[in-house]
């Protein structure tokens, strides 16, 4: 853990706990930005956070679990695709409809030019991005060190609070 440098940069401290499609992408965005502008950066990744850690991360998307999630084709005609689909809450529940909503979102990621979040991750750490697993939910979850990519450290919330009381910018995502 690198403390605040002595030539004034600014520094972000994010605590990323979901491990969602839809939750991966904001902190790996946020800390590539400010990694790529510069900026000292650090993410606390806990509960369900933690998995974005793995070496396969396997993140899907539940429009049931988002019910504000508009539900587009990434295929088609530009008519079709730009449709908002109203799916019932009671579709959300059948099997495999998770699978396809996850894949429906890779795909229109794919098409607008989004990277993929561990194309994201990547970057993250060829910036010097310190990407931090907590302990605990390591503990709690029987992950092991192993379990995650190269390049993380592993720490409690008192290294992650160290870090983060020199921060400008503070963020939980």
């Amino acid at each position: 853990m690198t403390q605040a440098n002595s030539e004034g940069s600014k520094r972000l401290a994010l605590i990323a706990s979901k491990g969602t499609l839809d939750w991966a992408y904001p902190p790996f965005i946020l800390a590539t930005a400010a990694g790529a502008m510069g900026w000292e950066v650090g993410v606390f990744f806990t509960f369900y956070g933690l998995t974005l850690l793995k070496e396969d991360i396997e993140a899907a998307v539940t429009p049931l679990g988002n019910p504000a999630m508009p539900m587009k084709m990434p295929f088609g005609p530009d008519g079709f695709q730009n449709i908002d689909w109203p799916i019932p809450q009671a579709a959300m529940s059948i099997p495999g409809f998770n699978s396809m909503a996850t894949s429906l979102m890779k795909q229109t990621f794919k098409n607008k030019g989004v990277a993929a979040v561990s194309d994201l991750r990547d970057m993250a750490v060829d910036l010097g991005v310190s990407l931090i697993g907590c302990q605990m939910t390591m503990d709690v979850f029987g992950f092991d060190k192993e379990d995650f990519i190269d390049g993380c450290d592993i720490g409690g919330a008192a290294t992650f609070l160290e870090y983060a009381s020199d921060a400008d910018v503070s963020l939980f995502v």
